[in-house]
């Protein structure tokens, strides 16, 4: 497949792409490029690539939840109590649909953000039909105060993958006290991810491999986010998104709420969802657009002359296109003309609106779309 005219971090605009199988094989400027035979090509105007986004967190069983909460709260512990005292009733609804159903919803929300690996934070067998990768190698801890055992979890994990747990999530001592409690009982120095770490301090931060920051979420439940300026000296950030219960669908507010707290460069956030995400998971081929890397690729719209700019000004509605293991899993209308004459399976794919877009997806079920449209539109 053959990518043309696009503008890639780093280099110079009209910029191709060419991928084999789910590899990228090569890239290079428009002025070298050769035409061939290779009938399945795009050619795109205006337009940014970039590689498919890394979510390091998203819980895919919540996310047909409207946003819960009343009030801000001082930690994790105190918010479920009280939603589940005040939205007993919405959460006996969403809880009822399939268990199978509301992961979907959960894929399909993060496809639509451009993203294609997500880390599922949960104990729930993943389905190997879903068009993109969910990531789940590693050990599972809810947090220090709600995981049953967790010490002995922690200790006597019979492997050694890294544990992914809630840490910190709060603005009272309490949430800073599991912090450390969690550092001490590590016997055996396992490799820990948090997430959230809203009280985490430099000191604390070290004996993480790496910190998840969902920025969003912290607003909407405790009015404060973690002290990433300072932790990011002493360990690696991800960015992920939570699930819709404490944080809109919309990936790209998340990411302009987190610019505009400038706590990481434009470089570093972006970082943050593709390159640093690949090394701390362990992703082989994720995170760049270089040949021999995984074609997980993303094009949208350019809003700017500015990559970074362009970047950040995204939205669902403005991705063009997206790539995972080199095949299309997404594509805007514009590029349909394109699809028919390239000859691509345009059966696989089905129609979906959104807040007065269109994109076509693969694989989206039928019978999920009359739901997801308005979950999409009102959430």
């Amino acid at each position: 497949m053959l990518l043309l005219n696009l503008h890639v971090l780093g280099r110079d605009d009209h910029q191709w792409i060419e991928t084999r199988g789910n590899s990228i094989h090569a890239i290079g400027a428009s002025e070298n490029f050769v035409a061939g035979d290779d009938s399945f090509k795009f050619e795109f105007e205006n337009a940014i690539a970039f590689p498919g986004l890394v979510n390091s967190h998203d819980h895919l069983e919540f996310n047909l939840f409207p946003k819960l909460g009343n009030g801000k709260y001082n930690d994790y512990v105190e918010w479920g109590e009280d939603i589940h005292k005040t939205n007993g009733e919405t959460i006996e609804k969403i809880t009822n649909i399939p268990l199978r159903t509301r992961m979907r919803y959960g894929i399909y929300k993060n496809v639509l953000n451009g993203i294609t690996t997500v880390v599922h934070h949960g104990n729930f067998a993943v389905d190997d039909n879903y068009p993109i990768d969910v990531h789940s190698n590693y050990n599972y801890l809810h947090s220090v105060r709600l995981e049953r055992y967790w010490k002995l979890k922690l200790n006597l994990a019979p492997n050694r993958l890294p544990f992914l747990i809630h840490i910190g999530e709060g603005t009272n001592q309490e949430s800073y006290q599991e912090i450390d409690e969690l550092i001490r009982l590590n016997l055996f120095k396992r490799r820990i991810i948090g997430i959230h770490g809203i009280m985490m301090d430099e000191r604390q931060a070290e004996h993480f491999e790496a910190v998840v920051w969902c920025p969003a979420s912290n607003y909407f439940l405790y009015g404060s986010t973690s002290h990433i300026l300072k932790i990011k000296r002493s360990t690696s950030i991800l960015f992920g998104t939570d699930s819709n219960v404490s944080a809109d669908w919309n990936l790209w507010d998340h990411l302009r709420l987190a610019r505009s707290n400038s706590q990481l460069d434009d470089r570093e956030l972006f970082d943050a969802l593709t390159s640093t995400a690949a090394k701390v998971w362990n992703l082989d081929g994720n995170g760049s657009l270089s040949p021999g890397c995984k074609a997980d690729i993303v094009i949208a719209e350019r809003k700017s002359p500015d990559f970074f700019n362009s970047f950040y000004a995204l939205n669902p509605n403005n991705i063009l296109m997206v790539i995972k293991n080199g095949k299309i899993i997404l594509f805007d209308p514009t590029l349909l003309t394109q699809m028919q004459s390239s000859g691509g399976d345009l059966s696989q794919f089905n129609k979906l609106v959104f807040d007065g877009s269109i994109k076509f997806v693969r694989g989206l079920p039928v019978e999920l779309i009359p739901g997801l449209e308005p979950f999409l539109r009102n959430s």
